[in-house]
């Protein structure tokens, strides 16, 4: 089974990479809006769906879950132990302020929670195609995307959203509570924020979010979630909230091999 799992993957894999190929490479140009161009990108998006589906099945079969290739032992360290969330509280302290601040600033000032002007203003400059120059915006999907946000005037409620988003994340990062998914959301909005063109430190706190989201596990220990993570647990190992009552999981030791006698 899980030879044909993989040799489907491989299939999928090719099949992603070649169509991938032939719509971003600079000497085979296929023209855009054009039948080819969309048949192109469906079977790109398709294949590559239907790959990372095999993939996650793959991994639920005997050895599926093996480290064929070992990882540096600091980067397990950094990512897997509780002490390495000393190295991510001040990353986690700078970015939860950055953000607090910003939406503290958006709360407090005019144009986003009074209608949303201001966040109108940057999505129009964004969107704006020059005579001359590059535009703001690269990628004409995100283009359109912020375009019908101004047709459906969603700023009255997209700034707000913003607002709190952006509060919510500086205090989840801050206190260390569901470090993961604030620096998720933080990361979501940095890329926003670049797609529509606006660098300024974005590129920084998207890096380091990554990097918090990397160490989840660890990087809210020196706060909340050395509490609440256990609580909760995942959905692959539920914790006492999930599964109704109880305590914490005990994690189950590993087996060791017997000692030869002598």
């Amino acid at each position: 089974m899980m030879s044909n799992k993989r040799s489907i993957a491989g299939v999928l894999g090719a099949i992603a990479a070649i169509t991938l190929f032939l719509l971003v490479n600079p000497w085979i140009v296929v023209e855009p809006d054009t039948t080819a161009n969309q048949l192109i990108t469906a079977v790109f998006w398709i294949s590559f769906l239907a790959l990372v589906v095999v993939l996650f099945e793959m991994r639920k079969e005997p050895g599926g879950e093996t480290i064929e290739i070992e990882g540096p032992p600091f980067t397990r360290f950094l990512f897997g132990n509780s002490r390495a969330g000393l190295f991510w509280l001040p990353i986690r302290i700078f970015v939860g302020f950055a953000w607090l601040e910003a939406g503290y600033h958006k709360f407090s000032g005019t144009g986003w929670m009074d209608g949303g002007a201001a966040l109108k203003g940057f999505w129009e400059k964004a969107v704006a195609v020059p005579d001359t120059g590059s535009p703001a915006i690269t990628y004409d999907w995100y283009r359109s995307f912020i375009q019908m946000l101004l047709d459906n005037n969603a700023q009255t409620w997209f700034a707000p959203l913003i607002t709190f988003g952006e509060m919510a994340v500086g205090l989840g990062l801050i206190v260390g509570l569901l470090t993961g998914f604030a620096a998720f959301f933080g990361a979501l909005m940095n890329m926003s924020f670049l797609l529509a063109g606006s660098a300024s430190s974005n590129p920084v706190m998207f890096t380091l979010a990554i990097g918090l989201m990397l160490g989840w596990k660890v990087a809210g220990y020196y706060g909340l979630d050395r509490y609440v993570l256990p609580l909760l647990g995942t959905p692959w190992h539920p914790g006492p909230i999930a599964t109704g009552g109880g305590t914490a999981p005990t994690p189950t030791p590993t087996p060791t091999a017997p000692t030869p006698q002598t």
